[in-house]
């Protein structure tokens, strides 16, 4: 979810600049967490909740939802066909090999045990860091962190000067030579306190995390816990980094994973999601309290929302006599590559099956001799035969416009980067889900998975519930310009103007 707190004062009339803007994004948090559990939020929930101008009805406008994607999104004001990010993780036909959203081979990690780092190289346009930067408005700072690296480093962008994100192999807070040489001292200082390892055994709500440290840094991350590791690293480097002191704005973002980590073991109505919430909101009040003391809140501007939503968990659905199931990935790529070999001979058709998307050989098509969008409709015919199959798209389709043209599919659109799109995307039936049990899964276009939060809180913004449609695109042309710089390079937001004091 992201949090963008805004806080500016008066002065001769006109609106001051705020001194930071933080951005917070909570992963996976659907909108209605905010209403559900509304009784039980006495923290930084509550205080968005009163003090900000919070939308009810913003949405992705973008398949698939997932999180790189919506973090790519939140300060770029981009849709994927335009910043390239098209998923967490995609197969590359320039490089033919499968690349994650952040992954650069020409980087090292920093700070952890040795290994590739990774950078903001595969994002293609700008963000609202990048445009403070180059508005040569003082010397802002900008800084990112999350324990997913693509939390971190893609909402700060090209010229952010650190990215932070937690390394489950070490157990530290790292980077990469992208950014640093080596990890600041005061970063050094905080990995050597060993915070992780003193979870071993820890027990929250009947789980119990391992001694192992190679399994306890994997499973901390689904617990409260990593977003606590999250929210300590956090107020350190608000300290050290000295943010909202510097001449012109600073831009801040934090990003919180367990609660989408919680989300996909448990389900969005389980007991761990409630209770992750609540800590979430009480998280959320402590660093509040910290960027008041060191910036105070007149300097500040705040702006919360979430990367995705989540569907229900579909036995759930099941219960209660609504629509729901799962699809087993291996059934789906075996369907495909069946049909393929059957219709044109032997071969590995398939170079990458990644959430909805399905990347076709192409070296082998092109051995072949074939017409590259004729193996794509074979693809699709296979899979739109299968049951609960919704939707099934093909790059050749959708360069040419032959789609049909509603909501679902201009968000499928919007989706696709003909670079680096897949070849096939299919949309299973509303409710269903390509993951085996237990938990769920989400990417799809379906109100429940791109249904989030946004929320605006701080002085020159209109406190209030506003129920007007927008998207999450929206927030960075605000931003830009609330900071009278220029948008981003690939925005289509549009200024949520309602909000703003004249």
């Amino acid at each position: 979810m992201l949090l963008v707190l805004l806080a500016t004062s008066l002065c001769t009339g006109a609106v001051r600049k705020p001194k930071l803007v933080v951005t917070i994004v909570v992963d996976q948090f659907r909108f209605d967490y905010l209403t559900r559990y509304r009784a039980d939020y006495t923290g930084g929930f509550a205080r968005l909740l009163t003090r900000g101008a919070v939308f009810t009805n913003a949405r992705y406008m973008h398949v698939p939802a997932i999180t790189a994607v919506g973090h790519s999104t939140i300060l770029t004001g981009a849709i994927p066909s335009i910043s390239g990010i098209v998923g967490n993780d995609w197969f590359d036909a320039d490089e033919n090999a499968h690349v994650t959203s952040v992954s650069d081979a020409g980087t090292k990690l920093v700070g952890g045990k040795e290994g590739i780092g990774a950078s903001p190289n595969r994002l293609l346009v700008s963000t609202i860091g990048d445009e403070l930067k180059m508005s040569g408005l003082g010397k802002p700072r900008v800084v990112g962190v999350s324990l997913k690296d693509r939390s971190a480093i893609l909402p700060t962008g090209h010229s952010a000067d650190a990215a932070f994100w937690f390394d489950t192999v070490s157990g530290n807070f790292v980077s990469s030579t992208y950014y640093m040489k080596q990890l600041p001292a005061w970063a050094k200082e905080f990995n050597a306190m060993r915070s992780a390892d003193k979870l071993k055994g820890m027990i929250w709500l009947g789980h119990k995390l391992p001694d192992d440290p190679a399994k306890l840094y994997m499973d901390l991350e689904k617990t409260p816990q990593g977003n606590e590791l999250v929210e300590a690293f956090a107020e350190r480097a608000l300290a050290e980094e000295q943010l909202g002191r510097h001449d012109g704005t600073d831009l801040f973002t934090v990003s919180y994973s367990s609660n989408d980590y919680v989300g996909h073991e448990y389900g969005p109505e389980s007991p761990e999601a409630h209770d992750i919430a609540i800590r979430t909101d009480r998280m959320l009040d402590r660093l509040f309290t910290a960027i008041d003391r060191q910036v105070g809140a007149a300097n500040v501007l705040v702006v919360f929302t979430a990367d995705h939503g989540a569907p229900p968990l579909p036995e759930a659905n099941i219960a209660r006599n609504m629509p729901g199931g799962r699809l087993d990935p291996v059934k789906i790529r075996a369907t495909v590559q069946d049909a393929l070999v059957k219709r044109f001979g032997a071969g590995e058709w398939i170079s990458g099956h990644y959430d909805l998307a399905i990347y076709l050989n192409r070296q082998l098509i092109a051995q072949k001799g074939l017409d590259r969008a004729v193996v794509q409709r074979e693809a699709a015919r296979a899979l739109a035969a299968l049951p609960h199959i919704f939707r099934v798209y093909t790059m050749d389709a959708v360069s040419r416009d032959e789609t049909l043209h509603d909501e679902i599919t201009q968000r499928v659109v919007n989706g696709y980067n003909l670079r680096r799109g897949p070849d096939v995307e299919f949309i299973p039936d509303p409710y269903w889900m390509v993951r085996t049990p237990p938990g769920i899964t989400h990417a799809s276009p379906f109100n429940y998975d791109v249904h989030v939060p946004v929320i605006f809180m701080g002085a020159g913004i209109k406190p209030g519930r506003y129920h007007t449609s927008i998207t999450v695109n929206d927030i960075a042309p605000t931003l830009a310009t609330m900071l009278e710089i220029e948008t981003p390079s690939g925005s289509v937001g549009r200024v949520l103007s309602e909000i703003l004091v004249e």
